[in-house]
């Protein structure tokens, strides 16, 4: 399985919703923007948490590091609420760990279900 695939299943979330696209991408790719036509985007290698550029938009983020195993860490919410915390929380494992490996999918907010 893949982490793209544990990430949506540990979050009990799908990729993307109805009728709509999802794009994986990697943080380099994101950091000048979000692809204007897409609303569900998997975030692979991004070393510099480059989600924190997005903090202003309206997205909820479900980050996950060391998907599948024992020491499996998932943080999700309004990334405006939790950005912090997942910088927080990925740098105290990658000092315990000496490495990580992490994936997210940044979501826009639905404006018609809130």
């Amino acid at each position: 399985m893949s982490s793209v695939s544990t990430l949506a299943a540990r979050h009990r979330i799908g990729l993307n919703r109805v009728g709509r696209p999802f794009l994986v991408t990697t943080g380099r790719r994101i950091a000048d923007g979000l692809p204007p036509d897409v609303d569900d985007i998997v975030v692979m290698l991004d070393a510099h948490c480059t989600f924190t550029r997005h903090v202003g938009e309206d997205l909820d983020i479900y980050w996950g590091a060391y998907l599948g195993t024992a020491d499996e860490i998932l943080v999700a919410g309004p990334l405006a609420e939790v950005a912090q915390e997942i910088v927080e929380t990925r740098r105290a494992a990658r000092e315990r760990k000496g490495w990580i490996m992490d994936t997210y999918l940044l979501r826009r907010r639905d404006p018609v279900a809130g």
